[in-house]
Parts: structure tokens; sequence; C-alpha cells
């Protein structure tokens, strides 16, 4: 990766819809040059994908709160993984270390609906021991965007 692959990177965290043509003029290069570069940093798995960023608010998921959770034994890590992977209202699920095995980031429609997933889909999955709620107040930043090193 150069200081161009990481300029079109930063600015297509910031603006993925942005014409080839605009990037191009934002990094010295062609449309299609730029287009090119981008094919190559999906292909290495840079960039993993565009999508739109939805206000969860907007579409009624009024309810963030994260869960951590510990299991009964490493040996049934997978089967939790793979049926946290199958609940829509787990955003994240991320392996740490501390007094939990697993930290999840969940959204909700309302605190019944948080009930729910807390009580039936997490603590009714073989091997949870123990979930513990926060349930988030205010949220006053929120990001998807990388921070990136200095190439120097």
């Amino acid at each position: 990766m150069d200081s161009i692959d990481r300029r079109l990177i930063i600015r297509l965290q910031y603006a993925g819809r942005e014409t080839w043509a605009k990037l191009g003029d934002a990094t010295g290069l062609t449309g299609p040059a730029v287009a090119e570069r981008v094919r190559k940093l999906q292909q290495v798995g840079v960039i993993k994908g565009f999508t739109a960023t939805v206000s969860p608010d907007a579409v009624g998921m009024m309810v963030t709160a994260f869960v951590g959770v510990s299991l009964e034994r490493p040996a049934l890590r997978d089967a939790f993984l793979k049926r946290m992977g199958a609940i829509p209202e787990v955003q994240e699920c991320h392996h740490v270390t501390g007094d939990d095995d697993f930290l999840l980031k969940l959204r909700c429609r309302n605190p019944l609906d948080l009930d729910r997933v807390v009580s039936e889909e997490l603590k009714g999955t073989p091997g949870v021991v123990r979930a513990r709620t926060t349930v988030v107040l205010r949220t006053t930043k929120e990001t998807t965007v990388v921070p990136l090193p200095d190439l120097s």
C-alpha cells in the first residue's frame, strides 16, 4: 500500500459513493486508474466492501446495548459464534480478555425486545453461563472509519 492507496482509502471511508473521476482528481490519477487500484485493494482484502450507513433510530432500533458473555468452556466457542452470527440484533461480536469471553453489541427496537434477545437468544444458547448487559443512554461518537497509520 502506497501513499495514493492510503489517500484513496481515507477518502472512500468518508465518501464511498464518490466517482472515479473525483477520486482521480484528488489523487492525480485517471478515473480508470483509480478504479483499478480500488479493485486491487478489494482483491487483497483491504477494502471489504461498500455499504450504506443506516441510522438505527430512523429504522426503529432505539436501544443499543453491550453484553459481556462468559462461556462454560472453550469447546463451546464455535457453536456460540455460529449462533451469534444468526441473531440479527447482534451487530458485533468480539472475543475479549478480562472477566468475559465475548463482548457483543446489540441493536433492539425497545427494552422488551432487548429482554427477549438477552433472555431467550443469548442466555438460551448452550454453554452461556453469564451475560452482563449495559444499556447505552446516549451515543456521542460512533464511526466505521479505521484510522490509518502514517507511511513514514
